[in-house]
């Protein structure tokens, strides 16, 4: 950043110079200029008598000539000299440009006492680490009302899960029958496009680090889940089966939704699970059934499983045996170690 301002500051100290110069040149024609009294009291410049041609061929040449010459050495060095600073200049406008979109994020981001959109009202604050979002629910054959206490997620942790695009599209879109709304105008939502992409650029400013990643990153290409993430969903996991709220760790890690950020399988697999009164484990929700053997028949091979919940759905592309991505399924290699990713499908497998 300090390089990359290099160049604006010898930009503003040239205008400033020659600003100066500018005003001190007009001031000194200004003190010499004298009120025409009837004649001339000197003669004008082009009545004078120029230089005779040995000064005009010899000193007043060679002093232009040496102003040429100090001239072509500047443009010749600096030129240089700025271009090498170019790319300095340029990641650092990228890093400017980042900072500010994160901090008007964080003002759409905020509660909606602070002017903002209330992001932070459902989902834990500004740092996002999960809350609870009311809502109302209906109950399709009896038309029964029932205000709940829904469990918004974590998004201190989303950009492990989903990508930018698919970040983008569930604030768009929204989340169908739950409190998510759509946020983007093309979906019926308050948010220009450019709210929106501040909203992800605050989103980065505050995920969790990953390990493995340059100094500087926060989420990288190669990064691996945080030890501190994996250590906490293993001890809350852990936590749950000696206290008889899971009989395996599997089952543990897929109802977990961990202090630490991580997501719930049962959060989309299990009807009810997010306001509290969870129904058939794995039955089916936003997400697929997987009960009755339905996902042994989707991957008869486990390894493909095993894959399939490390990297998540890609909208359009086949998973399994005839399965279509929507986008919508969470990748889980950047948030557990495969160990745990392996535990839940054994227990998947066994629903």
């Amino acid at each position: 950043m300090i390089l990359a301002s290099v160049p604006s500051s010898v930009a503003v100290t040239l205008l400033v110079v020659l600003t100066l110069g500018w005003l001190v040149y007009i001031w000194a024609n200004l003190r010499k200029a004298r009120p025409e009294v009837g004649s001339e009291i000197e003669l004008a410049p082009n009545r004078k008598q120029y230089l005779d041609d040995d000064v005009l061929e010899g000193r007043k040449l060679e002093t232009t000539q040496l102003f040429g010459v100090l001239l072509l050495i500047v443009s010749a060095v600096g030129l240089p000299l700025y271009w090498l600073n170019e790319p300095n200049r340029q990641a650092g406008a990228i890093d400017g440009y980042e900072e500010r979109f994160a901090k008007w994020g964080a003002a759409d981001f905020d509660v909606t006492a602070n002017g903002g959109f209330n992001c932070a009202g459902c989902h834990g604050g500004m740092k996002a680490a999960g809350g609870v979002a009311p809502y109302t629910l209906t109950d399709a054959t009896t038309g029964q009302v029932q205000a709940v206490s829904w469990k918004a997620p974590a998004l201190n942790t989303v950009l492990y899960r989903f990508s930018e695009d698919e970040v983008r599209y569930i604030l768009v879109y929204g989340r169908p029958f739950s409190p998510m709304s759509p946020w983007g105008i093309a979906g019926g939502g308050p948010m220009n496009d450019q709210q929106i992409s501040n909203i992800i650029a605050y989103l980065k400013s505050i995920q969790v680090p990953m390990d493995g990643c340059a100094e500087g990153e926060i989420i990288c290409a190669n990064g691996t889940a945080p030890k501190s993430l994996t250590d906490q969903v293993q001890k809350d996991a852990e936590a749950m089966v000696a206290a008889g709220q899971a009989k395996t760790l599997g089952e543990a890690l897929f109802k977990l939704e961990s202090s630490s950020g991580a997501f719930s399988c049962a959060r989309c697999h299990t009807r009810g699970w997010s306001y509290g009164q969870p129904q058939v484990s794995g039955g089916g929700a936003m997400g697929p059934n997987l009960t009755g053997g339905s996902t042994v028949r989707q991957f008869p091979d486990q390894t493909a499983q095993q894959v399939f919940i490390t990297a998540g759905s890609e909208n359009g592309k086949r998973y399994g045996q005839q399965g279509q991505g929507s986008g919508r399924m969470p990748g889980f290699g950047k948030m557990l170690t495969a160990e745990q990713i392996n535990a839940i499908v054994e227990y998947e497998r066994g629903l």
